[in-house]
């Protein structure tokens, strides 16, 4: 005696299946990482109240507040960095913007320039994989083995 109320027709079964596939994959929105953001994002209606030749140091200081960083040779070049990320597979980071501005000043601490740069002023930096060697490190195996012979003395007294 066979039970007929488990079977389904074919079309059906794909029906059902893709109803079911569909319903799992809006459920992955949901392990998306949410946006972080980093740094001191600078607002334009702010940058707009300093003017070249006549705004100080002082002036971005009060407006802005402390630059995110300054430039490393030059201390006359202030960088405020902004940039919102989302963790990706591996919970490697992934730029989804980028926003610095850039404040250059004279040797008398006036504002000279302002620059905003985004993602797409960025430049890839290429990362060497090569190790730098270091001298008298280079041991064979049996240097190294033979090396702890007697390092380790289970029977001595401790100092």
């Amino acid at each position: 005696m066979t039970s007929l109320a488990f079977a389904v027709a074919p079309s059906r079964t794909r029906a059902i299946a893709a109803v079911l596939a569909l319903a799992m994959l809006t459920g992955c929105s949901y392990l998306r990482a949410t946006p972080q953001a980093r740094g001191h994002k600078v607002d334009d209606d702010l940058v707009k109240e300093l003017v070249p030749g006549t705004s100080t140091r002082a002036d971005v200081t009060a407006l802005l507040g402390s630059p995110t960083a300054k430039a490393t040779f030059d201390d006359s070049t202030w960088l405020y960095l902004a940039s919102v990320t989302r963790s990706q597979i591996g919970r490697m980071p992934a730029v989804d913007s980028q926003q610095v501005t850039v404040f250059r000043f004279n040797e008398a601490g006036v504002l000279q320039e302002v620059r905003q740069l985004n993602k797409d002023d960025s430049v890839p930096v290429d990362v060497v994989s090569r190790e730098t060697p270091t001298p008298g490190s280079e041991m064979t195996f049996l240097q190294e083995f033979l090396g702890n012979v007697g390092r380790l003395n289970p029977g001595a007294p401790a100092k």
